[in-house]
């Protein structure tokens, strides 16, 4: 028996067209395996079983609605909605329902996506983390903020899923949970009524099990169907390997899984060379947690002047930290990514993306949602990169690489990584969850 919940977006997508499955079979499929699953996942703070059953019926008596006609979509509990609760992972906004969809959330329903329910996301997108554990170890973080919909991904819950990314934040949780995360440039996606905390660093991406799909899923809520993957013809990259300032951090795992796809690159006729980023970019993670905490500060100032009460104690943390931050500071660090950014583009002569670790190695035992240290370079620059789960661990847990584009140029990271993780085997070891 198929279990259409198996199913990557893209192949749901092209059965869906050609009336060979429904929406409401699929729906159902992801339903059974929520209510299976997820009392012990806990990636899901709400799930609208009535509404998508409704939405997926009234899509299979219609023609087609748009590029995510029939795929049900997880949506971050971060995003407004006007049919659910939108909590954004603290208590001061339990039961709070917003009177609008963030534009995302529009463009998904008008693309024809049904949305299945909010999934996780640790408080105001920081570092408290929420209920969600990792669906290959119970035992083991999901990572965050993104966490609920990176385990509702790897479990099988849902095909799509959206994710924000302030310092690692969709990078990690799909490094953690073993499936594929895309920032896309920053502002590619509209990020009116999505909770801001860092107006500078915020990014809209997706989560999915493939390349194409997150292609398809940022394609269709930025706009920009260009994006898209509808073949698999893109030639073999120019890959520049950086090990970036932060490599001695690197656990042994990700030094392997980092070396293993040079290797493999190149066996199968990638053009790959080593690179380096100069001394200018040597402070360029203290910058972007400098510009980070500042904001986060600043863009909770409600919060933290009228309800500090209902805040974690990670959260006022932060917040104390990013008032310590002085103006001048702040102007500093912010000059310093201006500076990087320029920089960086320079790079991009001699080769078509960069590969760096996603993150320290496996994901650790605990709660605790994991160091972001290597995706915050990626993140100040404004980048788009996509995190590859290409092998596995020690404990036999994913591990995997990013693939870093110039900025602007999503189009051809995207087609650069899709081509190396088909060429490095990754496709295989994405979400295999019990």
């Amino acid at each position: 028996m198929t279990h259409l919940n198996r199913l990557t977006a893209t192949q749901a997508a092209r059965k869906l067209a050609a009336r060979e499955i429904t929406s409401e079979a699929l729906v159902e499929d992801c339903l059974a395996r929520i209510a299976e699953r997820d009392s012990r996942v806990r990636a899901w703070t709400l799930v609208d079983a009535r509404g998508a059953r409704e939405r997926a019926r009234a899509l299979d008596r219609g023609a087609s609605a748009g590029p995510l006609h029939g795929l049900p979509i997880a949506v971050k509990d971060l995003f407004d909605t006007v049919d659910m609760d939108t909590a954004y992972g603290s208590p001061i906004y339990a039961g709070h329902r917003p009177a609008w969809d963030a534009v995302a959330v529009a463009l998904a329903r008008a693309a024809g996506g049904v949305i299945l329910g909010k999934t996780v996301t640790t408080e105001f997108a920081t570092y408290h983390p929420g209920a969600t554990r990792n669906p290959h170890d119970f035992a083991r973080t999901p990572g965050g903020s993104s966490s609920g919909s990176a385990a509702a991904i790897a479990d099988f819950m849902v095909p799509l899923a959206f994710g924000t990314q302030t310092a690692g934040s969709i990078v990690r949780p799909s490094a953690f949970c073993g499936v594929v995360g895309y920032k896309p440039t920053f502002a590619t996606v509209s990020r009116v009524g999505v909770k801001m905390i860092s107006d500078t660093l915020d990014t809209i991406g997706g989560i999915a099990r493939t390349v194409p799909d997150v292609a398809l899923l940022v394609g269709a809520i930025g706009e920009r169907p260009e994006l898209f993957i509808e073949d698999s013809s893109s030639r073999a990259p120019r890959a520049g390997f950086c090990r970036t300032h932060e490599w001695a951090q690197a656990q042994p795992e990700a030094v392997a899984a980092f070396e293993a796809a040079r290797n493999g690159l190149e066996r199968s006729g990638a053009s790959v060379r080593d690179i380096s980023l100069d001394d200018a970019f040597a402070g360029l993670a203290d910058a972007q947690l400098a510009i980070m905490t500042h904001e986060v500060a600043s863009s909770l100032s409600y919060e933290r002047l009228n309800h500090r009460a209902q805040l974690s104690g990670d959260m006022i943390k932060m917040i104390d930290a990013g008032l310590a931050v002085s103006k001048q500071q702040y102007d500093a660090a912010r000059a310093v990514a201006r500076s990087c950014r320029a920089r960086f583009d320079d790079l991009f002569r001699d080769v078509d993306v960069v590969i760096a670790p996603s993150a320290h190695g496996e994901a650790p035992e605990g709660t605790a949602t994991g160091n972001p240290l290597f995706q915050r370079v990626w993140t100040v620059l404004h980048t788009p990169c996509v995190h590859l789960p290409i092998s596995r661990g020690p404990h036999g847990l994913p591990v995997g690489i990013t693939v870093i584009g110039r900025h602007g140029d999503d189009r051809t990271l995207l087609r650069a990584a899709d081509w190396i993780h088909e060429s490095l085997g990754g496709r295989e070891l994405t979400a295999v969850a019990a």
